[in-house]
């Protein structure tokens, strides 16, 4: 693994990386119908937030992720690596605010497609697991000079008060719920012949079904995440979207959530990431 980590000849230019992680937060922010997301019916459960508003935040990210694949590009993962990104990350950060009129559009979103962004620079753009472990070699230092407001972030007071892993875990750990879970919901979809939208909604779905998603948290407490994981559980139950049931059992999943106010924004991060190794492994 050093070896590789050290010879990028055969990784990816990191504007091509930049440009398909921005490519994958527009992808997960126009597919639509998600449970309670922003998407192109309206702002789900978010009144600070609509479509125009993503794809914003989106576009004005790619300078952040360009830089997160250049620090990374002839790096191996260290302690000044971690505190550099997070340096980039911070600023991609009031990037998206600035673009956003302040609107908290795509954090999670930072987190997890900068890392995987950073691994993307040190491998090969097939060598998926590769990718996903080099971002969590990362992740696994930790940032000194993190701000207060960032420890003690929503996502992150969710996790201390539930126990459960959020983001910061998710990453550490290796992406499991993107490589184990919305990689393989994606390609079974993809194999029994159906839509691509239909595809990456099944995908987001089995997120769901798996993830203790910080989001849903702290918005509606545990009331809101066994709500969304059962909801999820009946849509695969029913063969998945693209059946009759299936896409009844969405729309349930859609009006359950918004009765609690609640969105499942981390599996939306975390599609996110899927969309985006799905199209590093699918370039020529």
């Amino acid at each position: 693994m050093k070896l590789a980590l050290r010879d990028v000849s055969y990784a990816l230019a990191p504007p091509l990386i930049a440009q398909c992680a921005v490519d994958a937060l527009i992808a997960e922010a126009r597919l639509t119908p998600k449970p309670a997301l922003v998407d192109e019916r309206g702002s789900g459960a978010h009144r600070d937030l609509n479509l125009d508003t993503m794809l914003r935040s989106a576009r004005a990210l790619h300078p952040t992720f360009l830089a997160i694949a250049r620090a990374a590009s002839h790096a191996e993962p260290s302690q000044a690596l971690r505190e550099q990104l997070a340096r980039i990350g911070r600023e991609g950060e009031a990037a998206m605010m600035q673009a956003t009129g302040g609107s908290n559009a795509h954090r999670g979103a930072i987190w997890i497609v900068g890392l995987l962004s950073a691994g993307a620079s040190m491998n090969a753009p097939g060598e998926i697991d590769a990718i996903c472990f080099s971002a969590a070699k990362i992740a696994c230092f930790d940032d000194r000079y993190a701000p207060i407001a960032t420890v003690k972030s929503h996502g992150a007071r969710a996790a201390e008060r539930f126990r459960v892993t959020g983001a910061r875990g998710e990453a550490r750990e290796g992406f499991a719920h993107v490589r184990r879970i919305g990689l393989p919901a994606l390609d079974d979809a993809r194999a029994r012949g159906l839509a691509e939208s239909d595809a990456r909604l099944d995908a987001l779905v089995a997120i769901i079904a798996s993830l203790d998603d910080t989001c849903l948290l702290h918005r509606g407490g545990m009331p809101a995440l066994e709500a969304a994981q059962r909801g999820a559980r009946a849509v695969l139950d029913c063969g998945g979207v693209a059946s009759g049931a299936g896409r009844r059992a969405l729309h349930a999943l859609h009006d359950a959530l918004m009765k609690l106010n609640a969105s499942p924004g981390g599996a939306a991060d975390l599609l996110a990431a899927t969309l985006f190794l799905d199209s590093l492994r699918r370039l020529p």
